[in-house]
């Protein structure tokens, strides 16, 4: 099968392959077993701290006529926002609390603070994505469907105005989550079903009702006088909040080393090849531990594609483990400074505006150990497997 040419890159066999499969296996289970107290008070705190910055953000926004209450106010309840939908939301969506039978913070249960309904992320998300990490055709992800972010994608002179497109998308990305299980490709090529599209935008327009009324209304009106005032803090904390989940989650899956497969790589997968395939198809930043919640935890966003139901507090544990497998087997851990991952996810937007005879096709640099690899082995390797490895980078 095709992915047997990315395994022959890196050299494993398909017991090593296999062998890789049974550690992650056996990491999951140390987890599920030892998940207790401590994660549950975790989890517990954010919540709390999440309140509370919301609560000091309205709170201050009824001083709102003062320039620095309006900017404190709107501080505090963007922050409040960014940590509800990375930290809180993603991850309770996801299930990685319903272990504690707590009603509150289960998966079937949260609606999370933006525009599209949980049950429409729990599928273009949850089953789409992380099904079909980094997989032409299939991952919505890439894209959004309005961005090219692959070679391998065809260009069209629409193409051209990403670094438009990119922006708008990045200022408003909470409508553009809304739209995503609507799955605008379908639509284009008329193949979407109408049925499932109107119950769909009707969804959709209910919580976008229940988020105007909150945001736009009912908490400008708490402030009186200050209606405008209010409103417009309201407005740019959603927009420092869709500023800061569009960038952590492009860092996620285009930085140089964040691998795109094809449908056909993805026959007859096993479950340990799967596994590789996250590895490979995602990128992970460094940080500190503040940027690491603010974030969701999405600075392990290998670990997370590994194991998206278990806890976020734990990310930090598993990858120690998780970079340790990929050093004994020469597989690429791809992580970088925050600013450098995003700087070559931008990189990756302007180039691929153009169409590819534009652009250079030379594949970006073999990972280190890769390259030592190759050169001890002495075996040749053909530019199209080289390719694979340079995922988004190869523009």
């Amino acid at each position: 099968m095709a992915f047997s040419d990315v395994r022959e890159y890196t050299h494993l066999t398909d017991e090593e392959v296999e062998a890789i499969g049974a550690e992650l296996d056996e990491i999951r289970r140390e987890v599920e077993a030892s998940r207790g107290q401590a994660d549950r008070d975790y989890i517990l705190r954010t919540i709390t701290l999440q309140r509370r910055l919301a609560a000091a953000g309205r709170i201050t926004l009824f001083a709102s006529f003062f320039p620095p209450a309006w900017l404190l106010g709107t501080a505090l309840l963007g922050s409040a926002k960014i940590l509800e939908n990375m930290e809180l939301g993603h991850n309770a969506m996801h299930g990685q609390w319903d272990w504690m039978n707590d009603p509150e913070i289960h998966s079937s249960n949260w609606e999370w603070d933006t525009t599209q309904p949980a049950e429409q992320w729990k599928h273009s998300h949850n089953y789409i994505h992380h099904q079909f990490t980094n997989v032409l055709g299939h991952d919505n992800d890439i894209g959004y469907g309005i961005l090219r972010m692959s070679r391998d994608q065809k260009w069209h002179p629409v193409n051209l105005g990403q670094p438009v497109y990119n922006a708008l998308l990045a200022l408003f990305f909470e409508w553009g989550v809304a739209l995503h299980d609507l799955d605008i490709e379908a639509i284009r090529k008329g193949e979407k079903d109408p049925e499932l599209l109107k119950k769909q935008l009707k969804q959709i327009g209910n919580k976008v009702g229940k988020q105007s009324l909150k945001d736009y209304v009912m908490y400008p009106a708490l402030t009186g006088p200050f209606f405008l005032q209010t409103l417009t803090a309201n407005f740019t904390a959603n927009i420092i909040r869709n500023i800061w989940t569009h960038g952590i989650i492009f860092c996620g899956h285009f930085p140089d080393g964040a691998v795109h497969f094809t449908e056909e790589e993805l026959e007859d997968e096993t479950r340990a090849e799967w596994y590789l395939r996250q590895m490979l198809g995602s990128a992970n930043f460094n940080g500190g531990k503040l940027l690491h919640i603010m974030s969701g935890q999405l600075g392990y966003q290998i670990e997370h594609h590994l194991f998206p139901d278990l806890p976020s507090n734990r990310y930090a544990a598993i990858s120690v483990k998780v970079k340790d497998l990929c050093a004994r087997y020469d597989i690429p851990y791809t992580t970088g400074p925050l600013y450098k991952q995003y700087g070559q996810t931008l990189r990756t937007i302007l180039k691929l505006s153009l169409p590819n005879r534009r652009t250079s096709d030379n594949p970006a640099p073999v990972p280190e150990r890769a390259q030592r690899r190759l050169r001890d082995d002495q075996r040749p390797t053909r530019r199209s497997e080289l390719g694979k490895w340079s995922g988004a980078a190869s523009v």
